[in-house]
């Protein structure tokens, strides 16, 4: 009896130290519940993959430069974004308009009369607020964003300036357009506007489009570029800046065909977290519904928002966002913009802000075209079966540098005390590492040898020649290279090569020969 259970003990402690030997070797992963937007800030800096910009001279407050990693982030997200809505479409074509084009643009947009934001200022020390986000972030719930709306929630919660605890004046209306001095300066007719956003390029040039492309509706415009808001308070790094790049389609559809979507049994079964107004305005929970079931509640203006809000879902889950921190929210009718009858933003769940609009959906009707119509002249309608169309408009509106704080955010791991960023490859600043196990001679000839030979096949490669092999593999985790190929002795005896992964460091041998196939088959398995 004794030898069995000093058997069983020592087979018990031997299992236990085999547990223990697996477990320590294995990755460790710490939990996002601690992350902070610092960190997330430490790591763009330190890397250079986003900076203030200025930063020498102390910064410009809402004006950032993307370094060489946030740059080909940024470009990837970019052209993916181009390549699912418009390379891989038929019906929707891309242009790029002009920055700036005639203030009578935005004169009959109505943006120089209704693009605003709220502001309150310190009778005290004179800080300025957006009266929305002052209330958001002393927690105060507001249903209300009116003018009359937002000072009688200050006046009944007695809300005081954050900074000195000074009395707040009167809210009053500020307009987001930054304006611009074209041509000789002090005549009315320089004055001009960076603009706001880049659908206004899609609206006025749409006759044109429609003629020279043959469009027939349905059929979207697009377009990607940087645009300016003059933003109170900008804040919350790359979040809230005053200039930004969008992403944005406006896609017509005939008034009389709303619910005749071709295409929604492309997203109908999407499983999808919605706030509906009503489920805010009575405090009930998000649900979680298909597309389909959404629909059949009639949370939708038509099928074809309730189509462009699926696949702008699946798109931001293709780069690397998962669904459990994506929700639609419909916009109450004291926020909705001037143009639109009903938006939904897609929000995500910034473990250090909550949930943030990061894309809009909005049901503009044929509110920009009628308005152009009527203050160019202009006929901008089409014509179609006999009829005289003003096509309504769907508008998917992404905002770029708000996806790519999402990513990085989603991105973000620490394993074994060491920051790594698990971005997709579509979306990662390079497709793979090339490092020399030594920095002799032989090592780093054959190293540039294939990293020229990946090059030439299309991949993004970043080389480091001078490197220990584990400093190497760090950096290439922190900036989120999915693959890095070591140069080692059997690489040079065998002409084979190590590929590392950056997710669960395993690593696997191909051939040489071979490598330009691996690496693909890999990179599209994501």
């Amino acid at each position: 009896m004794g030898y069995w259970s000093y058997r069983s003990r020592r087979s018990s402690l031997f299992f236990f130290f085999v547990i223990l030997f697996l477990v320590s070797s294995a990755p460790s992963v710490v939990s996002k519940m601690g992350l902070k937007l610092e960190d997330i800030v430490n790591l763009c800096k330190r890397r250079a993959i986003i900076i203030p910009s200025g930063e020498i001279y102390g910064g410009y407050a809402g004006f950032f430069d993307y370094g060489p990693i946030g740059a080909e982030i940024k470009r990837r997200i970019i052209n993916d974004w181009w390549r699912t809505f418009v390379s891989m479409r038929d019906d929707v074509y891309g242009i790029l308009p002009a920055i700036i084009t005639s203030p009578k643009v935005w004169k009959a947009s109505g943006h120089v009369d209704e693009f605003i934001d709220i502001l309150v200022e310190c009778k005290k020390c004179k800080t300025r607020y957006k009266a929305e986000t002052l209330l958001e972030e002393l927690g105060v719930d507001i249903t209300d964003l009116s003018l009359e709306g937002i000072s009688n929630t200050i006046r009944s919660n007695n809300i005081r300036c954050p900074k000195c605890g000074g009395e707040l004046g009167e809210p009053r209306r500020f307009n987001l357009m930054i304006e611009a001095q074209v041509g000789p300066v002090g005549s009315k007719e320089s004055v001009a506007y960076l603009r706001p956003e880049i659908a206004q390029g899609m609206f006025t040039n749409f006759k044109l489009i429609t003629i020279a492309m043959g469009a027939r509706l349905p059929f979207g415009i697009a377009g990607v570029g940087r645009v300016f808001r003059n933003e109170i308070s900008p804040r919350t790094f790359i979040f809230r800046c005053r200039e930004f790049e969008i992403a944005e389609i406006e896609y017509f559809i005939d008034p009389e065909k709303q619910d005749e979507c071709p295409y929604i049994s492309e997203v109908k079964n999407l499983e999808i977290i919605i706030w509906s107004k009503e489920d805010q305005v009575k405090n009930r929970e998000p649900q979680t519904l298909t597309i389909d079931e959404a629909m059949d509640m009639g949370m939708f203006s038509n099928t074809w928002h309730a189509y462009w809000c699926g696949k702008a879902i699946e798109w931001l889950k293709s780069i690397g966002l998962s669904s459990k921190n994506l929700r639609l929210r419909e916009h109450l009718d004291t926020e909705l913009a001037h143009y639109a009858v009903q938006t939904f933003d897609i929000e995500y769940n910034f473990p250090y802000l909550g949930w943030k609009e990061i894309v809009g959906i909005a049901n503009r009707t044929d509110y920009d075209l009628n308005r152009h119509a009527k203050f160019s002249g202009e006929k901008l309608y089409i014509v179609e079966d006999g009829r005289r169309i003003y096509p309504y408009c769907i508008e998917p509106s992404f905002g770029i540098d708000r996806i790519f704080l999402a990513i990085i955010t989603e991105a973000y791991s620490v394993i074994d005390g060491r920051i790594v960023l698990k971005l997709k490859p579509k979306v990662a600043p390079y497709d793979v590492g090339v490092f020399p196990l030594l920095k002799r001679k032989p090592f780093v000839e054959k190293a540039i040898a294939i990293n020229n030979m990946l090059k030439k096949a299309g991949f993004i490669t970043y080389i480091e020649l001078s490197g220990k092999i584990g400093r190497c593999y760090a950096k290439a985790d922190e900036i989120g290279i999915p693959f890095a190929l070591t140069v080692d002795h059997q690489t040079l005896n065998e002409n084979t090569i190590t590929i590392r992964f950056r997710d669960t460091r395993e690593q696997i041998r191909v051939r040489v020969e071979d490598l330009v196939d691996e690496l693909t088959k890999l990179i599209n398995r994501y």
